[in-house]
């Protein structure tokens, strides 16, 4: 028999702790750890849910809580990339390092095609439509992840994908405290760009090229190689080596003697930088025994890796929460938040992205204009010249320079953001409440686009201007009337209520051009009128929930709920959706049997079933469809008469989108809580699916919604969380959590579709299967590539074979981006004043078509763009083995889609790690100061990944495209509260 003594014993080590040893990762610690810190989180902790709280070891549904100081003390813009890691069950992807970008969450898989999958945020109990960046961190109390039927579905179609409940701080009773929060803190990528040959090697691969090019249009190998050798810098437009090597590469395809680069412009060098970061916040909160309050400041300036990029932000946030009369109370929460980012392009593949602009032109082309012996050319100022490169090939990004430019344009994106929240709690009875709430959500985003007349493309029309305003709108109305009492053994809660939602969006946009002036930046400097656009849309939901929870002996709980939406994205007979759930859980360790065994601190098993709808169907383009019964029009003007042409077709059979969701888990602690755990089965099917079914161009239109199909998406969720030592002066916290997935669509109303450029759908597969050609190889006698072709042949038999033509290649099947398994490993200690904590997340299985290396994994034919050092291995008659076909100027489309191009997913990164130190209370007695810590910290600091070059946080979907990298921020702080 285990002794119990050995179960409260402060200092031992349960054997769990031997797996951990050395593992780092989880959330920063901001103070000395008090003795009773473990009884004080045990599992009955009050979590905030669907419109109310619960205890967690009596919630029959699935719950997750992310505290304050997992959260605080990040150096994160956007809440949304603090969360990675931190729950089982969450897939987070920081598809962009741009300040101010979100991230893409997914709880419990991808439960859509057409409609959206994105959970719903709900902030101080109701549903909110602002931008997640003007909810500053520091404001933030804790964060709910509902993820399940029983816990999401008093919520409707809003919450048919995960819920995330975010609840702001709140005064406390006592003293006004004061918390003040500086930090300054350095970021460049996370992850080095890809390696690219220098000049050296360049000079001789191209003329390689050129050779080869030569060679294929019947000339001998000997004329080839002096024609390479003679135009060789006529073609590239530029000779580094200076005028003593006319010819740098002689007719061996090697460098002359002697010859040696002038220059190394590295245009990485000079497009990005080490940015800085700053960030101050301010709050000041307190109450008494009726009433709380809590004020907040902040501000944030954060610069990007690439230049003229970067977010700021200036916030602020009021809430006030007072017993007016004892049956009465009400509360009010005010935010607003000014934000200012710059922005340049870095998410396509246009030429003006800043990210191409960095990796496609070598190091040979300078970025100032440069003398025959390698000199600058100054100007009348005395300052190097930028070079534009009008003599360089279409292909390294002619007549651009982006360090000019982009100082002199702008990429500007302003948003001010207002929520407003106010409520009233009516105390009819001590056990009946009446709730009115009423939420506001005001955005007004102001996009000013500005392309400059003096220098570059923009110079070619005068310059530029594009101006967009939008205006976005939206309030909840709701009313909740609550029922809350013991009989004895029994526990009953219930709940009924009303809701409606409104929506309000209104956008203008115009473009100008030929400005006579430089330096103005409105469109009334430019003469031309471009275009002028501007549209609205409207959305309502109106509500109707109710919920009841019943509990015997605190052992036994049962719940069930229900909610009806009625939304104006549907026609009249189909508008109105009906959601429900059932759950229940036992509190096994209640039981006499259990308690007798000493070893459970808590045992629960707990399962839910239930249905919600999504009425939110997508565009192809990604935008929203407001009005997806209606026949909608696109205006035209046909020689300058009025036209009008059909954009899509009525539908009126269309309707929700239908997430049947069953959860099965156990919850579990042991070991005086030193020990507790989390185990979940999830199944989420989701049936009538919104699609945008696409049709024959001859019809006039691309698409028309639809109810297609359905997908399921199945896994386990593991949550771990220990303290293998705890004493007076040392404490030591490892939590682990574990997510599987299994996404498969089970039904089409036809055949597989497919999906883009790269998907297809078929029944058995995922909703992001790669339908791509299957590389073979280089053919090691000519250098040519290979793919696969199947083909039948007169017996119906399948055959096998290669092609060196792209256009004849068979697409196949060849993996998911899903990823198999995700989670997060994260550790904190604390030894007296010092603490320290840490986070590694992973993803392990998936795939990711990397589109970014193919730009410069071109095989000779666009000359001048930048070439990575994997091209070094290429194919040539005394290296036939190698799976890099030969160069030469005329394509060969090597480098279009196909499984050469599609990596392993698979990664991990320590993504947080903090150091802090306390400074004993008594140095700061006398000046009233409570706590003074100072710490650094690192974000993204190590990333593991096989595939060099490209950061392996990519769309969900898994295709890479010219995007944003993530970014490393070292920050340094300190904290004091008075």
């Amino acid at each position: 028999m285990i002794s119990k003594n050995l179960f409260a014993s402060k200092t031992w080590i349960p054997p769990v702790a031997a797996f951990f040893l050395g593992v780092t990762s989880v959330h920063a610690q901001n103070s000395k750890p008090e003795k009773d810190s473990l009884h004080e989180k045990e599992i009955d902790e009050v979590v905030v849910v669907a419109y109310g709280k619960a205890k967690r070891n009596s919630y029959t549904g699935s719950v997750a809580t992310i505290s304050s100081d997992k959260i605080n003390n990040r150096p994160v813009t956007n809440i949304t990339k603090a969360l990675e890691g931190q729950v089982a069950g969450i897939q987070t992807t920081s598809a962009s390092g741009q300040p101010g970008a979100v991230s893409t969450i997914r709880i419990r898989g991808i439960g859509s095609i057409s409609a959206s999958s994105d959970p719903l945020y709900v902030v101080d109990g109701i549903p909110f439509d602002g931008n997640l960046n003007s909810i500053s961190p520091s404001d933030i109390e804790s964060i709910s992840v509902l993820k399940d039927a029983t816990a999401s579905a008093l919520y409707g179609s809003r919450g048919a994908n995960g819920i995330i409940i975010i609840t702001t701080k709140s005064g406390k009773k006592g003293e006004a405290r004061v918390n003040f929060n500086i930090s300054q803190g350095f970021s460049g990528r996370a992850v080095k760009d890809y390696e690219q040959v220098n000049t050296d090697q360049y000079f001789q691969l191209y003329w390689e090229a050129l050779r080869n090019g030569y060679q294929s249009g019947k000339v001998s190998s000997q004329q080839a190689a002096q024609m390479a050798t003679d135009n060789l810098v006529s073609t590239l437009g530029i000779n580094p080596y200076g005028t003593g090597y006319p010819k740098p590469v002689g007719t061996d395809g090697k460098l002359l003697p002697g010859a040696s680069p002038l220059w190394n412009d590295d245009w990485r060098d000079i497009l990005q930088r080490v940015a800085s970061r700053n960030q101050v916040d301010l709050d000041i909160s307190g109450g008494s025994e009726k009433s709380n309050y809590f004020f907040s400041l902040g501000y944030l300036d954060d610069k990007g890796m690439a230049i003229e990029s970067g977010y700021k932000r200036y916030n602020t946030r009021l809430k006030i929460n007072s017993e007016v009369k004892k049956w009465l109370n009400v509360g009010v929460n005010l935010s607003y938040t000014n934000s200012i980012q710059q922005a340049p392009t870095s998410s396509d593949s246009n030429s003006s992205n800043i990210i191409n602009a960095a990796r496609f032109i070598p190091s040979f082309y300078p970025y100032y204009e440069r003398n025959a012996n390698g000199s600058y050319i100054l100007g009348a100022d005395g300052n190097p010249i930028y070079d534009f490169g009008k003599y360089r090939p279409t292909s390294a990004l002619q007549n651009q320079n982006a360090a000019a430019t982009l100082p002199l344009d702008k990429n500007e994106n302003k948003e001010d953001n207002f929520s407003g929240k106010g409520f009233m709690e009516f105390t009819f009875l001590p056990e009946l409440k009446f709730k009115t709430s009423f939420s506001v959500d005001l955005v007004n985003y102001n996009g000013h686009y500005y392309s400059n007349p003096l220098l570059g493309q923009g110079a070619e029309i005068g310059g530029s201007v594009t101006k967009t305003n939008t205006r976005t709108l939206s309030y909840t109305t709701s009313n909740i009337l609550t029922y809350d009492r013991k009989f004895g053994k029994h526990h009953v809660n219930a709940l009924a209520g009303h809701e409606f939602y409104k929506y309000d969006y209104q956008t203008i946009s115009g473009t100008r051009s030929q400005f006579s002036l430089p330096y103005y930046y409105e469109p009334d400097a430019a003469s031309l009128l471009g275009s002028f656009s501007g549209n609205s849309n409207k959305l309502s939901l109106l509500s109707f929930l109710g919920k009841v929870e019943y509990d015997y002996n605190n052992t036994y709980f049962l719940s069930a709920s229900g909610r009806a939406d009625s939304s104006s994205r549907f026609e009249k007979d189909n508008r109105w959706g009906r959601f429900w759930s059932v759950g229940g859980s036992w509190k096994i360790s209640n039981e006499e049997f259990v308690k007798s065994l000493n070893v459970f601190n808590q045992l629960t098993l707990r399962a839910s079933y239930g249905g919600q709808g999504n009425d939110k169907l997508l565009r192809p383009n990604g935008q929203p469809l407001y009005y997806a019964y209606q026949e909608l029009y696109r205006f035209i003007s046909l020689g300058g008469e009025p036209g009008t042409t059909l954009e899509k077709t009525a539908t009126n059979n269309v309707k929700w989108e239908t997430n049947l969701n069953l959860n099965v888990g156990l919850e579990f602690a042991v070991l005086n809580n030193r020990i507790k755990g989390n185990i979940e089965y999830f199944k989420r099917k989701s049936q009538d699916l919104l699609f945008n079914m696409p049709v024959a161009p001859s019809l006039g239109i691309s698409d028309y919604p639809a109810n297609i199909g359905t997908i399921q998406n199945t896994g386990f969720e593991f949550s771990l969380f220990t303290t293998p030592i705890k004493n007076d002066n040392f404490q030591w916290n490892v939590d682990v959590n574990l997510s599987t997935l299994n996404n498969k669509v089970t039904k089409l109303p036809s055949g597989p579709l497919v999906v883009g450029q790269t998907k297809l759908l078929t029944v058995g597969g995922s909703v992001y299967d790669f339908y791509i050609p299957e590389w073979v190889g280089v053919d090691p006698s000519n250098g040519k590539p290979l793919w696969k072709t199947v083909s039948t042949d007169a017996s119906g038999n399948s055959v096998e074979g290669t092609t060196s033509e792209y256009s004849k290649a068979t697409k196949l099947l060849q993996g998911s981006a899903l990823p198999k398994l995700t989670g997060g490993i994260s550790t904190s200690i604390t030894y007296k004043n010092f603490d320290f904590s840490g986070l590694l997340t992973f993803k392990i299985g998936g795939k990711i078509l990397d589109n970014d290396y193919t730009s410069i994994m071109h095989n000779g034919s666009l000359g001048g763009r930048a070439w990575s050092a994997e091209m070094l291995n290429r194919w040539t008659p005394d290296n036939p083995n190698t799976d890099v076909p030969g160069l030469s100027t005329t394509t060969n489309n090597w480098t279009s889609n196909s499984s050469r191009f599609l990596y392993s997913g698979t990664y991990a990164r320590l993504k947080n790690v903090s150091l802090g130190y306390t400074l004993p209370e008594d140095y700061f007695e006398k000046i009233g100061l409570k706590k003074f810590r100072i710490y650094i910290q690192a974000e993204n600091l190590l990333t593991f990944y096989k595939h060099k070059g490209m950061d392996p946080e990519q769309a969900l979907d898994g295709t890479t495209y010219y995007r944003y990298p993530a970014m490393r921020t070292i920050t340094f702080g300190l904290q004091a509260i008075l």
